[in-house]
């Protein structure tokens, strides 16, 4: 039997599971003698615990299936995953917010410290993460007695690849489930493009782009290299776009493999958020600009000529 054993809560949308689920598996296969099973809380969950079965490396495939898990609120979930994390040492889940949100409110139900974007794993009890804005980086050891509850920095991690073939068990969780939280609506802005936290390409925009419309040549680019669009703060804080695509400390970490930054001068705060990228592009009039001092490819120039001269070259 395995000493430790590792329960991840799935994340997923319209039946797809979400990447970030494949990344904590990576960091769950770091842990040595380590026995990796997936939960799935859904309505039905057959299709999502189908592609978590079919992941490298998971054993087993909880499917959970309740009325009351149509939408993946963390005050319903937690009380779930709480009581289906008896006989596990380690309950993980992404450093999404979707994660972030629920991980906390498990731990406090186990009674037990919650540790917050694992980006490395020295041992079963001893990991590595990010502190001030990333530029220092902590080894943290969890006393071995101690169920582990945490997150995992997802930008840190290569989703798994499949070929995987794990049981699925559906399990009955029997617990009380709290009636003051409830769904009422979501409102999320409606998009073709891929998903800002998953994509493999993005292309975001600074306060120098001026308005709303500045940003029109970065959505046109985005929509010729299939890529999702970001924002720095300081965009979002002037109204130009929507808080959903801000990248940063205080907004979404990302990695994709390639990162275009236009017009973004590159405070540490957006840094922070981009540290992982495989490819860093950034476009800017200033030379002396502090987002050149990461960047693997640079050009100096006015954004609203070099962006559709981009585009051009592209076509």
């Amino acid at each position: 039997m395995a000493a430790n054993k590792i329960l991840i809560v799935a994340e997923h949308a319209g039946g797809a599971l979400n990447p970030s689920t494949a990344k904590c598996v990576t960091c769950a296969r770091a842990i040595e003698d380590g026995e990796i099973t997936v939960a799935v809380f859904a309505t039905d969950g057959s299709s999502v615990a189908a592609q978590a079965a079919a992941l490298q490396g998971v054993t087993q495939v909880l499917q959970i299936d309740n009325a009351a898990n149509g939408h993946p609120l963390a005050a319903v979930l937690a009380p779930q995953i709480a009581a289906l994390a008896d006989g596990f040492t380690h309950v993980f889940g992404p450093s999404t917010t979707f994660g972030k949100d629920l991980m906390p409110r498990v731990a406090a139900l186990i009674d037990t410290p919650q540790l917050s974007d694992i980006m490395a794993v020295e041992s079963a009890h001893c990991f590595r993460r990010p502190i001030y804005a990333g530029n220092a980086i902590i080894t943290v050891k969890v006393p071995a007695d101690l169920k582990i509850v945490a997150t995992v920095r997802t930008a840190s991690f290569e989703a798994v690849a499949d070929g995987g073939a794990a049981s699925v068990e559906k399990r009955d969780v029997q617990v009380d489930l709290p009636t003051h939280t409830r769904f009422v609506e979501i409102s999320a802005a409606s998009s073709d493009r891929p998903d800002l936290q998953t994509a493999r390409t993005v292309v975001s925009g600074g306060r120098a782009l001026g308005s709303a419309d500045g940003f029109r040549i970065l959505y046109s680019l985005a929509e010729k290299l299939g890529a999702a669009v970001g924002a720095s703060r300081a965009a979002v804080d002037a109204g130009y776009v929507p808080n959903d695509m801000q990248v940063g400390q205080t907004g979404k970490i990302i990695s994709p493999e390639l990162y275009i930054a236009v017009g973004i001068s590159g405070a540490i705060q957006h840094l922070t958020g981009i540290k992982d990228a495989r490819t860093i592009v950034a476009i800017n009039k200033d030379a002396e600009a502090p987002i050149f001092e990461v960047a693997d490819i640079g050009l100096v120039g006015d954004l609203f000529a070099l962006v559709p001269e981009l585009e051009k070259q592209l076509a």
